[in-house]
């Protein structure tokens, strides 16, 4: 039961609490400032132990039966809440869509460059949608585009997987890859110091130089 109740305080915004005289129940489970179990008993009855020990009660599971109170300092534990959230929300990984376009005759040089950018976006743990773009008659080389979709697909197997198969939608073949779980992010190469100035105020002549 007690894990319950932790579950269901979980779901509670701290907008919606209830606190001492606002408590509506008859009767409440009360838990102490220490997570003791206190039993059941009335709101007036809780509420006075609370302000012995210089805290509030507030109502955390109003939705349990009977509805579970805590004996607590509530500006902390709105605090402590509010800090909770705000980490949780750091630590969420936004993955952003980026998009790669290719032409059914773009050369080795253009592929080679382009898959780069589509493993850096693999890498960073964002979805890539790889788009071959056909204009006039090269709509007739649907089958170039094919093979440069099937080449990055196996080029990057070990990265990447594909979560949208390609499509052709008008002028465009449209697929979709997304990172393997697990990949870690490319090093990032060691940036080298600038070579000094001659004659920078961080040099200093030698005995010889001076004479």
């Amino acid at each position: 039961m007690a894990r319950t109740h932790i579950e269901e305080e979980k779901r509670i915004s701290t907008a919606k609490l209830r606190i001492n005289e606002k408590i509506r129940a008859r009767e409440i489970r009360v838990i102490d400032e220490n997570g003791g179990q206190l039993g059941i008993m009335t709101p007036d009855e809780a509420l006075n132990q609370a302000k012995t020990k210089g805290l509030d009660l507030v109502e955390v599971a109003p939705t349990a039966n009977p509805p579970v109170c805590r004996i607590l300092d509530y500006g902390k534990y709105i605090y402590e809440q509010n800090k909770k959230q705000h980490d949780a929300r750091r630590k969420q990984r936004h993955i952003h869509l980026k998009e790669v376009k290719f032409r059914p005759k773009t050369d080795e040089h253009d592929y080679e460059f382009k898959k780069k950018h589509i493993e850096r976006f693999l890498r960073q743990g964002d979805k890539v949608k790889v788009v071959i773009m056909f204009r006039g008659r090269e709509m007739q080389y649907l089958d170039r585009g094919r093979r440069i979709l099937d080449r990055v697909r196996d080029e990057l197997v070990e990265i990447g997987l594909v979560e949208f198969h390609p499509r052709v939608e008008g002028r465009f073949m449209i697929m979709i890859m997304a990172a393997k779980k697990g990949i870690m992010p490319a090093a990032k190469p060691a940036k080298t110091p600038p070579p000094a100035k001659r004659g920078s105020s961080t040099e200093k002549a030698s005995p010889a130089e001076k004479s």
